[in-house]
């Protein structure tokens, strides 16, 4: 009864989200997804450390797919990081090598807080 009730709130809460709180919704998930994957390593739990290796990677793909890199340098470098992540969530994935995560995860986390930062800052 309840997780039904959660997952109608999820949904609308996606439904409703404008494009700014998608973005943010998407990093977040990548960070989630990313330290799931990571535990799942250290726990030698390899399907679990795989779906959530390749949930990151979707979401790598989506937020390289919806960036305008017309509108500057600056879009096409965040491209080129994006790539980077995506690239060696790929690498780790193949290898389950937590090394390749631990070296990625902060670069996860920073975006996701720039992000969230940039979203704060247009709300003004």
């Amino acid at each position: 009864m309840y997780s039904n009730g959660y997952n109608v709130y999820k949904n609308n809460a996606v439904n409703y989200a404008s494009k700014e709180q998608l973005l943010l919704m998407l990093v977040e998930g990548a960070v989630k997804f990313c330290k799931i994957a990571r535990q799942a390593i250290i726990d030698k739990d390899v399907k679990k450390a795989h779906n959530a290796l390749i949930r990151t990677q979707d979401i790598f793909s989506e937020l390289m797919i919806s960036l305008d890199t017309s509108v500057g340098d600056w879009a096409v470098q965040l491209f080129n990081v994006y790539a980077f992540i995506k690239e060696k969530l790929v690498e780790a994935n193949m290898s389950k090598k937590l090394e390749i995560i631990d070296e990625i995860l902060p670069l996860i986390e920073d975006i996701n807080e720039t992000w969230k930062e940039a979203y704060v800052r247009a709300k003004k």
